[in-house]
């Protein structure tokens, strides 16, 4: 069997921790930052996981992970 190739896209967006949850970042951290409040940029500086709904689609991305 050859290998099978991972996906480019969600290797740089997710990692899979030593549990098997899927991390990812949250979004709204690239700009128009001064509108949103320290709170708000503080809560999302945290990763955040995969709903389970999309945690079979990401590991069939990653083959490998």
């Amino acid at each position: 069997m050859p290998k099978i190739k991972t996906h480019s896209g969600a290797k740089k967006r997710f990692k899979v921790s030593k549990s098997g949850k899927i991390k990812r970042a949250h979004v709204g951290r690239r700009h128009i930052l001064t509108k949103k409040n320290t709170k708000r940029l503080r809560h999302l500086r945290k990763e955040g996981f995969a709903d389970k709904t999309n945690v079979a689609e990401v590991k069939r991305l990653l083959p490998y992970a």
